[in-house]
């Protein structure tokens, strides 16, 4: 006899969720939605996270595809809107295929490993996006902010490989509300409505290059300082 099918809503999908940032937390919401549809559609989590990573590579693309046309006097605020979206939906997604993997039980390795690349991949693109614009409009920035911004990304990317490996990893764990506020400034979901809004304003963009740079740089080195402090004793 076939077991009664379980009678899912978006809350056990939510109840799922490993945790994130403060704005993650809201698109943890939305990705509740998405993760109850595609249960009653029959979808996996891979198809989540394929969809992830298509709306996630469009919305770069069409940002960098833009850029002369934005050079020549067309409005950035139609793409930025667009892109804004795109990325939230995606980003939303990508939280959703964990928690879809979660509650039914159809995660796999390989599933895990595409959720993955996907993530390097959209991220990869969104560093792509930053660098372009901040070069277009800000030709005199030295070349090595670009390199640095983008190598120092990697730090918001390994904590977020690892949150997704581990648990609910931080490379800096205090939960104080000061503490929270600032590491909002690392919170994926926070970050794109940063970059999509500085889109409107396009000659600032260099402020999020060197901004955020700065910030992942502090985190890495309290990260390397506080876990050496603790590997020591």
């Amino acid at each position: 006899m076939t077991p009664p099918r379980p009678n899912h809503r978006p809350a056990d999908f939510l109840a799922a969720h490993r945790g994130g940032g403060l704005a993650t937390l809201l698109d943890q919401r939305g990705a509740a939605y998405f993760a109850y549809a595609a249960w009653r559609t029959g979808l996996k989590p891979t198809h989540l996270t394929l969809l992830n990573l298509v709306l996630g590579l469009a919305a770069s693309a069409a940002v960098i595809a833009y850029l002369p046309a934005a050079r020549d006097g067309a409005p950035w605020w139609p793409v930025a809107l667009a892109a804004l979206v795109l990325w939230q939906v995606a980003y939303m997604l990508d939280c959703a295929d964990g928690q879809l993997a979660r509650v039914t039980g159809a995660g796999s390795d390989a599933g895990a490993r595409v959720d993955i690349l996907s993530d390097i991949a959209i991220q990869a693109s969104v560093v792509a996006v930053v660098v372009a614009v901040a070069d277009a409009y800000t030709p005199e920035l030295p070349a090595w902010c670009g390199a640095a911004f983008a190598a120092l990304w990697m730090t918001n990317l390994v904590t977020s490989v690892m949150a997704k490996e581990d648990g609910d990893v931080s490379m800096v764990k205090s939960t104080n509300i000061i503490v929270r506020l600032i590491k909002l400034v690392r919170d994926y979901g926070f970050i794109i409505v940063v970059i999509a809004l500085a889109l409107i304003w396009p000659g600032l963009m260099w402020v999020v290059l060197v901004g955020f740079g700065a910030v992942n740089a502090l985190f890495l080195l309290a990260s390397i300082a506080g876990n050496a402090r603790a590997s020591l004793h």
